[in-house]
C-alpha cells in the first residue's frame, strides 16, 4: 500500500485474491480438474476456428459468427483461468491495480461480445429459417461486418464503462477480493468512496445490454417457432429445428449463470454460490460451446470427418 498525502489513509496499490477454497487437498483437486478443462477449451476452441477457416463448406455466415464465438471463449476463459491455477500454487495471491482493471475490462469485454454475438446468431437462423429466399441478401458480407461492428463496439463501449468506474472508486484499506478474479460486486464492497454512481452506471449498460440482447434472441425465436409450425412437412420441421437446437443450448447456459450473476438480488445467494456459479460462466461453459456444437451439427461434424479422412488416407 501507498501512502496518501494526508497521511490518514493509505492507497490500495493491489488486491489479495482469495480465491475458491483454502483447503490444501481441495486447491490440488481443483487445479488438475481446471487445467484438464482449461487445456480443452483453448484446444476445442482453436479446432473450431481452423475447422471453419479451412473448410469451405462452413464458409457461412453462421459459421463465421460460430469462430468469433469460439475466439471469445478463449478470452474470456484465458482472461481468468490463468491467474485462477496460479492462485491454487501459492499462498498469497496477488493482482496489481492496474491488473485488476485489465483483468475486469477483459471479462467483461469478451463477456458483452458473446451477448452480441448469441443474438446475431439467432438472427442468422430468423433469416434463414423465416426468409430463406432473402438469406443471401440480409445476411451478406457486409451485414455480417457491421453485427460484428456492434458485438466488438458493445464489448469495448461496456468493459470501458466498467474500467472508468473502477478507476472513480478509492479503496483506502481493506484489500482483500473474496473471489478469483477482480469481479466488479466485490471491488464495490471494498471501496470507502461514494458507489451509489459506478454501482448504477455499470448495472444500467451492462443490464441494457442483456435485455436487448435477450429481446433479440426471444423475438426471433417466436417467429422461427410460429414458422416451423406452419410447416406441413415433419421432417421439414424437424430439420429446421434441429439447426437451432445448438444455439439454444448456448444460450440457455450462457444467460441462464449471466442471470443468476448479475440480475438476482445479491442477498438471494451466498458469496461462495455466486463463485461456483461464477467457475460455471468463466470455465466451464467455454470448454462446453465447442462440444455442444461439434456434436449437435453434421454440417461441422461433416467437414470434420473429411478433413481427418484426408489426413488419414493422404
Amino acid at each position: 500500500m501507498e501512502s496518501l498525502g494526508d497521511g490518514n489513509h493509505t492507497a490500495v496499490t493491489e488486491f489479495i485474491l482469495l480465491g475458491l477454497t483454502e483447503d490444501p487437498t481441495l486447491q490440488i483437486f481443483l487445479f488438475t480438474v481446471i487445467l484438464c478443462i482449461y487445456v480443452v477449451t483453448i484446444s476445442g476452441n482453436l479446432s473450431t476456428i481452423i475447422l471453419i477457416r479451412i473448410s469451405d463448406q462452413l464458409h457461412h455466415p453462421m459459421y463465421f459468427f460460430l469462430s468469433h464465438l469460439a475466439l471469445a471463449d478463449i478470452g474470456s476463459s484465458s482472461s481468468v483461468t490463468p491467474n485462477m491455477l496460479v492462485n491454487f500454487l501459492v499462498d498469497r495471491n496477488t493482482i496489481s491495480y492496474p491488473g485488476c482493471a485489465i483483468q475486469l475490462g477483459s471479462v467483461v469485454f469478451f463477456g458483452t461480445v458473446e451477448c452480441f454475438l448469441l443474438a446475431a446468431m439467432a438472427y442468422d437462423r430468423f433469416v434463414a429459417i423465416c426468409n430463406p429466399l432473402l438469406y443471401s441478401t440480409k445476411m451478406s458480407t457486409q451485414v455480417c461486418l457491421q453485427l460484428f461492428s456492434v458485438a466488438y463496439t458493445g464489448g469495448f463501449f461496456n468493459a470501458s464503462t466498467y474500467t472508468i468506474s473502477f478507476f472513480s472508486l478509492f479503496f483506502c484499506g481493506p484489500n482483500r477480493v473474496n473471489h478469483f478474479f477482480c469481479d466488479f460486486a466485490p471491488l464495490v464492497e471494498l471501496s470507502c468512496s461514494d458507489v451509489s454512481i459506478p454501482a448504477v452506471v455499470s448495472s444500467f449498460s451492462a443490464g441494457s445490454i442483456i435485455v436487448v440482447t435477450v429481446f433479440i434472441i426471444a423475438v426471433s425465436y417466436v417467429y422461427i417457432l410460429i414458422t416451423i409450425l406452419k410447416m406441413r412437412s415433419t421432417e421439414g420441421r424437424h430439420k429446421a429445428f434441429s439447426t437451432c437446437t445448438s444455439h439454444l443450448t448456448a444460450v440457455t447456459l450462457f444467460y441462464g449463470t449471466i442471470t443468476f450473476i448479475y440480475v438476482m438480488p445479491k442477498s438471494s445467494y451466498s458469496t461462495d454460490q455466486n463463485k461456483i456459479v461464477s467457475v460455471f460462466y468463466m470455465v466451464v461453459i467455454p470448454m462446453l460451446n465447442p462440444l455442444i456444437y461439434s456434436l449437435r451439427n453434421n454440417e461441422i461434424k461433416g467437414a470434420l470427418k473429411r478433413k481427418l479422412g484426408r489426413k488419414i488416407f493422404s
